[in-house]
C-alpha cells in the first residue's frame, strides 16, 4: 500500500517494500497544495487536493493503487474499554454497537468506528483491553473522495498519531538507550500545526496539537521582501535572500520554534506523571532549519535530533536519495502509513 499524507501545505506519497526485516523505499513524491485547500488538517477543497494527488502519483511513477491515509488525532476519539476475553470479534462488534453511545458524543449513524484487542487486562485476567477508535464519517468519506479522483483505492484509514508511532519504531534504534525504556518527545512542526507526541516504551502516552508552523516564516519573508507565497517558499528552501535575513527573520523564528517546543513540553509535564523526557525528536518540514536542533537541545537540556525514518533503508532506482534525505523529517506520517502494507 502507498502511504499518503495530506497535510495543510502538501501531499506526500511513499511506497515501501520489505525484504526480510529491511525496508526499501520504492517511490516517493511531494507536491505543494494550493492555499486553503486544507485548513488545520480539514480538507476544504476535495477537487484541488485530488488533482494534486494525481500529480504526486504520476511524479512518483508508482504502479500501486491501494492506499493507507490518516485522519488527524484531534478528529478522533479513542478509548480503552474492557470486554470479556471469551468473546469473538463478531460478539465484540455487537457489544460495542450497543455500548458505543456511552463513549461517543455524536449520533452513531454519523460515526466511523473500529476496535482492536490490545491484550489481557492488567486488572482482571478474565477480561481484555480493547482500543476503541471513532471519528465522524465525513472525515473518512472526504479522504476516500480525494483518493478516487486520483484513481486510487482507500484500503486503510489510520490515525496520524498511530502512523507516527509506527515510524518512530524505525528511529528508536538510532537513540542510545542502553537497554532502558525511553520516554521520547516527537515534535512534528508542519506548515500551520505543531504536534507533540510523547512515547513511553514505544507507545503514545500523550499528544497535543497547537497552531504554529513554518507558514509563519514564509509569511514574514513575503512581508519583508515583497515576494509572492511561491517565491517566499522557494527562497526559504533554496536561499538567496538578502544579508539581513539570517539575523532579522530566521533567528527570531528559530527562537519562536524553540519557545513552542519548550512550552509544549511544560504542558506535558503538567498534565502527566512525567517530569523529564530522554530525547526530543524533531519532525516535519520546519525541523530541518539550520541550527534549530542545537537551540532546542540547549533550551530544554535534552538530547535532540532530527527524524530520519529512512536511515537504515535501501533506496530503489526511481528514488532521488538526496531529495529523500532532505524531505525525510516531513515523511514520518507517510512512512508510518506505508508500513501498514506489512501488518
Amino acid at each position: 500500500m502507498l502511504g499518503v499524507d495530506i497535510s495543510s501545505s502538501s501531499v506526500k506519497l511513499l511506497e515501501l517494500s520489505k525484504h526480510g526485516d529491511r525496508y526499501r523505499v520504492e517511490s516517493y513524491a511531494v507536491e505543494p497544495l494550493p492555499a486553503d485547500a486544507v485548513v488545520e488538517k480539514n480538507i476544504t477543497n476535495v477537487e484541488a487536493v485530488g488533482e494534486v494527488l494525481k500529480r504526486v502519483v504520476s511524479k512518483s511513477r508508482t504502479g500501486v493503487k491501494n492506499v493507507a491515509v490518516a485522519v488527524s488525532g484531534s478528529a478522533v476519539i479513542t478509548k480503552v474499554i474492557q470486554m470479556d476475553s471469551g468473546m469473538n470479534e463478531f460478539e465484540m462488534e455487537d457489544q460495542i454497537a450497543l455500548e458505543a453511545d456511552q463513549y461517543i458524543p455524536y449520533p452513531l449513524d454519523e460515526v466511523a468506528i473500529d476496535f482492536e484487542v490490545q491484550g489481557p487486562s492488567e486488572d482482571n485476567p478474565e477480561r481484555v483491553d480493547v482500543l476503541l477508535a471513532a471519528c465522524r464519517k465525513e472525515n473518512v468519506d472526504i479522504r476516500e473522495d480525494v483518493m478516487e479522483i486520483a484513481d486510487l483505492n482507500t484500503k486503510v484509514v489510520d490515525v496520524e498519531a498511530y502512523a507516527l508511532e509506527r515510524a518512530y519504531a524505525l528511529i528508536e534504534p538510532q537513540l542510545d538507550s542502553q537497554g532502558e525504556e525511553l520516554v521520547v518527545a516527537v515534535v512534528d512542526i508542519g506548515a500551520t500545526m505543531t504536534t507533540l507526541s510523547v512515547l513511553a516504551e514505544g507507545q503514545t502516552v500523550y499528544t497535543r496539537e497547537q497552531i504554529f508552523g513554518g507558514k509563519q516564516l514564509t509569511e514574514e519573508i513575503q512581508r519583508r521582501y515583497g515576494l509572492s507565497v511561491e517565491e517566499a517558499g522557494l527562497a526559504k528552501k533554496q536561499g538567496g535572500l538578502p544579508d539581513d535575513y539570517e539575523e532579522e527573520v530566521l533567528m527570531p523564528f528559530r527562537e519562536a520554534v524553540v519557545q513552542q517546543v519548550a512550552r509544549a513540553l511544560q504542558f506535558f509535564f503538567g498534565a502527566s506523571q512525567y517530569n523529564v523526557v530522554d530525547y526530543v525528536v524533531l519532525a516535519g518540514g520546519t525541523s530541518s532549519i539550520q541550527g534549530l536542533t542545537e537551540m532546542v537541545e540547549e533550551k530544554t537540556g535534552t538530547p535532540t535530533l532530527v527524524a530520519n525514518p529512512f536511515a537504515n533503508m535501501s533506496v530503489g532506482a526511481r528514488v532521488n536519495a538526496s531529495a529523500l534525505g532532505n524531505d525525510a523529517p516531513s515523511l514520518m506520517i507517510a512512512c508510518g502509513l506505508a508500513m501498514r502494507s506489512f501488518d
